[in-house]
C-alpha cells in the first residue's frame, strides 16, 4: 500500500515543479485509439475490469493498461496533471486541455456500428469536430469564471498528440490481407494530415504524432493473423506484416514532413515510438524486461498466453470449461500487458527513447525554462 499513496503525490509535485519552471506547453489535446484512451471509451460503456490499472493506480482508470499510458508520461515531461477524457462528464479537469481519445477509435469514418465492426463511433473526424465544440465552449464559458476550463489562448501554447491508425490497420487485416489493407491506408493518412491542417486552423501549432506499433510483435496478432513458419523471424514476430507497417510508417514519415512545410509557422514531429517498441519485443533483456511476445494478463499459458476468446480480465464458460483470463503478479517485466496493449514499464521506456534524442523528426525537446 506505500507505493499506492507515494508515488501519486510525487508525481504532483514533480508537475507543479515543472510548471513553475515556465514549460513551453501548457495543455494536451490528444486524438487516438486505446493505445492513449484515458477513459473516453469507459465513461460511454461498461468501466474496463480488473485488473487494469493494478501497478499504479491500483485500480481500474479506464486505460487498456496496467498502468500509466505513453500520453500520462508526455503529460508528466510537461510538468501538466493527466489528461482528462473529453467524454467524462464527472471529475474531469480540462484546465490543461482534454483527451478525445477512445478504444478501438479509427482514422476513417467506420461503416457499420460499433456493436457490428467492434470500431469505436468516435473516429479522428469526430474527435476533431469534438475539439471544435470544446474550443466554442472555451470561449463562451471562461470569461464567465467556469473553474475546470483552460483559458482561451491554451490553443496555441498546446501540444496535439496523435497516437491512432492501429485500428485501421489490423480491424480487417485478418478477413482481407495485407494487400487489400494497403490500398486504404493512403486514405489513412490524408486523414491524419488533414486534421492537422483543421487544427493549425483553429490555432494548434504544435503536432507531436507517433507512428505505428510494430503489430507482427503483438501476442494477439502471432495468434489471430495467417501465417506460416517462414514468416516468424529470429525474435518471433510477424515478417510480412511488420514489413507493411514500416511501409505505412514511411509513408506517414513523408506526409507529415511535406504537412509542416505546408504549415511553415507550426512544428510537425514525425514520432518513432515503432522503433523503440520494436527494439523492446526484439532484446527485452536490454531494458530490464524479461518477456516480449507474450501477454501478461491472458488466458492459456503457452507461447504468448493469448486467447481471443477471453480477453483480459474476463471470464467465459467455453467447452465445459470455466476459463478466465488473470494477469501476471510481474507486469514490471513484460513489453505487452494483454495481447493488444503494452504494459507501464514499456510505455515509460518508450517516452524516455522518445524524448532521448533520435526518435523524432523534426528533432523535438519540451523546452523549460
Amino acid at each position: 500500500m506505500l507505493r499506492q499513496f507515494w508515488v501519486v503525490p510525487v508525481v504532483a509535485l514533480v508537475a507543479a515543479l515543472l510548471c513553475e519552471a515556465g514549460c513551453e506547453y501548457e495543455g494536451i489535446f490528444n486524438f487516438g485509439d486505446s493505445n492513449s484512451d484515458t477513459g473516453g471509451f469507459w465513461s460511454v460503456f461498461p468501466e474496463a475490469p480488473p485488473p487494469n490499472g493494478m501497478t499504479y493506480f491500483k485500480h481500474p482508470v479506464g486505460r487498456a493498461s496496467d498502468g500509466r499510458l505513453i500520453i500520462d508520461f508526455v503529460a508528466e515531461r510537461i510538468g501538466i496533471p493527466y489528461v482528462s477524457p473529453y467524454l467524462k462528464s464527472i471529475g474531469s479537469d480540462y484546465r490543461h486541455g482534454a483527451n478525445f481519445a477512445t478504444l478501438a477509435s479509427t482514422v476513417r469514418l467506420p461503416q457499420t456500428s460499433l456493436f457490428v465492426s467492434g470500431l469505436s463511433p468516435f473516429a479522428l473526424p469526430i474527435q476533431v469536430n469534438q475539439l471544435k465544440h470544446f474550443k466554442a465552449q472555451v470561449e463562451n464559458l471562461y470569461s464567465e469564471g467556469s473553474t475546470n476550463l483552460p483559458p482561451p489562448d491554451i490553443f496555441g501554447k498546446s501540444l496535439y498528440t496523435f497516437y491512432i491508425g492501429q485500428n485501421d490497420f489490423t480491424s480487417d487485416l485478418a478477413k482481407n490481407g495485407i494487400t487489400e489493407v494497403k490500398k486504404t491506408l493512403p486514405q489513412v493518412i490524408s486523414g491524419i494530415t488533414d486534421a492537422i491542417k483543421d487544427l493549425h486552423a483553429l490555432g494548434g501549432r504544435a503536432f507531436f504524432v507517433l507512428n505505428l506499433a510494430p503489430i507482427g510483435c503483438y501476442p494477439s496478432f502471432l495468434v489471430e493473423l495467417p501465417h506460416g513458419d517462414k514468416d516468424i523471424d529470429e525474435y518471433g514476430c510477424l515478417i510480412s506484416y511488420n514489413n507493411a507497417v514500416v511501409e505505412y510508417n514511411d509513408m506517414l514519415h513523408d506526409a507529415l514532413n511535406q504537412t509542416g512545410h505546408q504549415l511553415s509557422d507550426a512544428k510537425v514531429i514525425y514520432v518513432d515510438s515503432h522503433k523503440a517498441l520494436l527494439e523492446l519485443f526484439q532484446h527485452p533483456t536490454s531494458h530490464g524486461l524479461k518477456y516480449g511476445t507474450v501477454a501478461c494478463c491472458g488466458n492459456g499459458g503457452g507461447r504468448y498466453n493469448f486467447n481471443p476468446q477471453v480477453f483480459c480480465g474476463n471470464a467465459k464458460f467455453i467447452d465445459g470449461q470455466n476459463l478466465t483470463a488473470l494477469a501476471c503478479d510481474d507486469p514490471e517485466n513484460y513489453v505487452s500487458w494483454d495481447g493488444v496493449h503494452t504494459t507501464e514499464a514499456a510505455n515509460k521506456i518508450i517516452v524516455d527513447a522518445i524524448f532521448s534524442g533520435d526518435f523524432t523528426d523534426p528533432p523535438f525537446e519540451i523546452q523549460c525554462s
